[in-house]
């Protein structure tokens, strides 16, 4: 898909990117300004709040878990700061029940991790009742769980009994998976 012109974004093209994965928000926030955005990133609760009180923007993505908390409490400060920003929620731990939090307290969207960039813009600029297209090239069911296991396993320190009673998993079976190539 083609990068989003300007005029789509507005006058004001301000984007809070608030993500605990310093890696992603960094390849997320090169790619948004690619399409126009000025965006500005923060990696905690804390930090995203401050940052909604003081320089409100019109566009924000925010991950649903992070370190210091939950990143609705970001959603609902930039509700009370700025009521018309366009706010979409993005998690690696999507669930029925944290999307219709995300939506009740004004966010436009929820993306699944990992969401890539016109995912996220198409998601940011869709307007109306209308959906935004779906992804051109979604990931498969058997990379989406590879992508799971891989970030639990990085979150537990790489440690595989941890990681493998996490997942509810036979260590083994564990074993087996990382040992072979991520799935296309």
């Amino acid at each position: 898909m083609n990068d989003q012109p300007l005029a789509e974004i507005g006058p004001d093209r301000s984007l809070l990117l608030v993500d605990d994965d310093e890696a992603f928000v960094k390849r997320l926030a090169k790619a948004m300004e690619k399409r126009g955005f000025l965006p500005e990133t923060a990696e905690s609760v804390a930090a995203g709040k401050e940052i909604a009180r003081i320089r409100p923007p019109a566009y924000a993505v925010v991950d649903l878990r992070l370190e210091d908390g939950s990143g609705l409490d970001v959603v609902e400060a930039l509700r009370e700061s700025r009521p018309d920003c366009r706010v979409v929620v993005l998690t690696g731990y999507g669930a029925i029940a944290t999307a219709v939090a995300a939506v009740k307290i004004g966010a436009i969207d929820y993306l699944s991790k990992p969401a890539d960039a016109n995912d996220v813009t198409n998601a940011l600029l869709a307007r109306g009742e209308t959906l935004p297209p779906p992804p051109e090239n979604p990931m498969s069911a058997d990379r989406v769980r590879w992508e799971h296991i891989q970030r639990v396993y990085e979150q537990c320190d790489r440690n595989v009994s941890e990681t493998a009673r996490r997942l509810n998993m036979h260590r083994r079976t564990l074993q087996r998976i990382l040992a072979k190539r991520s799935p296309k």
